[in-house]
């Protein structure tokens, strides 16, 4: 299995509506996102020919994925009160609805999908809200233990 991996950051804030704890109060992160892509075989083509993606491709496709999460508030759709809402948008700020609970986990898999989605064979998709806190996704069940890799 030869595997390749990228990774992107950005910056944005969150809550987590119905959390008791206080990530139920509005906070940022500096995430960090790094995709794992993987083939049994190299390619054979003449563009791509021994390379599982372009790394530069592969890249532009990550970062434009993280761009777009880049300095907003990611919400559940439907946690926050229509005027609340409304007010936040009326004073210019950019929000990013998702119809999942912001957390490290959906995230991961949030990241997993579209990059599938842009063509990609996605190994895992890990995403760490801090230096030392992640999670991860991979529908392989792949997952190695911290002395593995230094990444998860």
């Amino acid at each position: 299995m030869y595997i390749i991996k990228t990774e992107q950051r950005f910056d944005s804030a969150h809550f987590l509506s119905g959390y008791q704890g206080k990530c139920s109060n509005l906070h940022g992160h500096c995430w960090r996102v790094i995709i794992e892509v993987s083939q049994e075989n190299l390619n054979m083509d003449t563009q791509t020919r021994g390379m599982i993606a372009d790394f530069g491709s592969l890249k532009a496709d990550l970062k434009e994925l993280c761009d777009y999460m880049d300095h907003c508030l990611i919400i559940e759709e439907g946690t926050l009160k229509k005027t609340t809402y409304d007010a936040l948008i009326d004073e210019g700020f950019r929000i990013v609805n998702v119809p999942f609970r912001p957390t490290a986990e959906n995230l991961a898999k949030y990241f997993y999908d579209k990059m599938n989605e842009k063509g990609y064979c996605v190994h895992r998709s890990i995403v760490y809200e801090t230096e030392n806190n992640c999670a991860q996704y991979s529908k392989e069940g792949y997952f190695l233990s911290m002395g593995d890799n230094n990444d998860f």
